[in-house]
Parts: C-alpha cells; structure tokens; sequence
C-alpha cells in the first residue's frame, strides 16, 4: 500500500478546473518529484494534498485513510507537512519562533527537543542564528528555515514546493543535498520543483504536468533520457 494516493483527483478555481484526473502514488522512503511548466497544476497539487484547496473530485488516501475532506492542520497531525512556495516565513518572528510554529500540535517535549537538533545539525546555519528575524534573512537561509519549520512536526511524508526558487546556485546544491540527507533519514518527500535536472536526479520516481493533467511517468533516470522531457524541460534538443 502506498503512503500517498491520489485517485482521479479534480480540482477547480471556480469555473475553472485547475486539476484533471490526476492519479498518482508515493511510497514510503521515496522522493517523488512533480515537474512541468508555469500553470502546470503543481503547486495546486500540493495545496491539495495538503488540504489548503478542496477537491472537486476524486480522493486523497494516505497512509490507506482517506483524508479528501479533513482539515488541514489535521493532516499535519496526521504527517503532512508542507514547505510552501514562497518559503511563508513568519518576517516579525526569530528563526527559534519560526521552528516552534512548525511544532505547535505536538506535546512531546523531549522528541521536539532531539528534533530542533536534527534541524540544526541539516541546516547549521539556522543554529548560529537562533534569535535573527526572518525577515533580514536571505532567500537560501529563509528556505533553510521554511524547511525546518516542516521538519518540527515530525511528518512521514514532507511536501516540498520549489524549493530552489529564487535562490543563488550554492543555495540550491545546498538545498538539494539536503532533501536527499532527510529522504535517507526516513522521510518520503514529495517535491515540486522547475529545476527539472536536479528534481529528477535526485527522485526516485517522477511525474510530468501539462495543463492539470499527469501526460508522463517513470523513474528520474527514465525521465531524465525522456527525449520530450530533455526538450521542454531540460533545454536539450
């Protein structure tokens, strides 16, 4: 049984259907990555996903429930949690503030404590500066934290939104080296991402979106030697 399954899921923006049967699935242990272009329905995939946008049709069953009409903040209790595009730092709040946010369910005490050390010890720049606002940070170290924030509720499967948006290219072989260390900790991720080349190399599996719709499917490696995939995504004739 897969961690996530998403069963002819339709979704609209009001007269507008955003969203077209996509059925797809994630294992667990696996990085899974959604490509294609501006409009695709990538991000609306995540939103939801993650329960931020209702579905119009279809399901959404994880972990073999079927969470298509549960609340948002009950799916993270349940272990989606997601890293938005955007990154949606709180800018007013310290970096500590903005980690906590991402805890604000859990009352273990002790496994948050071991999970802000994981935090630190993925992203070591975040422990030097615990009391730096957000908001004065850069776009890779806002990331940093974006992501981190997701890391404190514990999930089993992390949604990743384009991540490398907007960043420096350090920052995004930084990043990416990073979602491959979480993966290999244990955490299934699924990740939407414009950076076909780094998406891909690093995923397990892969799916491409044209106009709300999955046209394309396979391994990274398969989709990476995709002749269509090289063309449009990868700038290779």
């Amino acid at each position: 049984m897969a961690l996530l399954e998403l069963n002819g899921m339709c979704v609209h923006y009001g007269r507008i259907q955003a969203l077209t049967d996509i059925t797809l699935h994630v294992e667990e242990g696996e990085i899974v990555s959604l490509i294609g272009a501006n409009g695709a329905g990538k991000t609306t995939t995540m939103r939801a996903v993650s329960g931020i946008r209702p579905l119009s049709g279809g399901s959404v069953v994880f972990d073999g429930q079927d969470i298509s009409k549960m609340r948002a903040d009950l799916r993270v209790v349940r272990g989606i949690s997601q890293s938005p595009e955007g990154r949606g730092v709180f800018p007013g709040m310290t970096v500590m503030e903005n980690l906590e946010m991402g805890c604000y369910t859990r009352k273990d005490r002790k496994a948050i404590d071991e999970d802000f050390e994981r935090v630190f010890d993925l992203f070591p720049r975040l422990a030097e500066r615990k009391t730096q606002v957000g908001g004065t940070m850069s776009g890779g170290e806002q990331q940093m934290v974006a992501i981190g924030r997701a890391l404190m509720a514990r999930p089993r499967l992390l949604l990743l939104d384009e991540p490398s948006m907007g960043l420096a290219p350090q920052f995004i072989q930084q990043i990416f080296r990073i979602i491959k260390e979480i993966n290999e900790q244990g955490t299934t991720v699924l990740l939407v991402e414009q950076n076909a080349q780094q998406a891909l190399s690093r995923a397990h599996r892969g799916y491409v979106l044209e106009t709300g719709r999955v046209v394309k499917t396979g391994t990274g490696a398969e989709l990476l030697a995709d002749p269509s995939v090289k063309e449009a995504y990868l700038g290779v004739a």
